[in-house]
């Protein structure tokens, strides 16, 4: 896979709260955003996949969610995490 533990345990040290604590929003948003752009780099080459295009828009929308949840929680850490994952223009 694309992805190993120890890259998914490093995402949550680094954006989430500690490496073991996989709920934290700010680690699933930095790993959905990672699996974004992955798979966005695929479609690029493989434009004909609807099964991988449809798994995009899907994981787009969680992350539009989790966002929107963090954003109405505690905006300085919204502000901190599209800062350092460069979501916005």
């Amino acid at each position: 896979m694309y992805l190993t533990a120890e890259q998914k345990q490093e995402f949550f040290a680094t954006y989430g709260k500690s490496a073991k604590d996989t709920g934290s929003t700010e680690g699933q948003i930095a790993l959905f955003t990672y699996r974004i752009n992955h798979l966005t780099e695929h479609m690029k080459a493989n434009k004909k996949d609807v099964g991988t295009q449809r798994s995009l828009l899907q994981l787009v929308g969680k992350r539009r969610n989790a966002l929107a949840y963090l954003k109405s929680k505690d905006i300085e850490k919204y502000r901190e995490l599209i800062k350092a994952l460069n979501l916005r223009k």
